[in-house]
């Protein structure tokens, strides 16, 4: 049985771990340089764990939402 994520530790424990994930997940999928994403808002969840950073770049903008816990992308929509 593995623990609860109440007692795991966290990966992305904050915003600045959350960023650089967020960014190199949108330069991998969309093929930017990182120097044309801008951070346009970022946000925790509590009671799921995940951070969402909602990111910018040319005329696009999209979602991407981590698992705190893990340390890993679980969705990027483009917004």
């Amino acid at each position: 049985m593995s623990p609860g994520i109440g007692l795991m530790k966290r990966r992305l424990p904050t915003e600045k771990e959350a960023i650089p994930l967020a960014i190199s997940g949108i330069v991998q999928k969309y093929s930017v340089s990182a120097g044309e994403i801008k951070t346009l808002e970022t946000k925790y969840d509590d009671d799921g764990g995940d951070w969402y950073v909602a990111l910018g770049f040319g005329k696009k903008r999209a979602i991407v939402k981590m698992d705190s816990v893990q340390g890993t992308i679980i969705e990027i929509t483009e917004i």
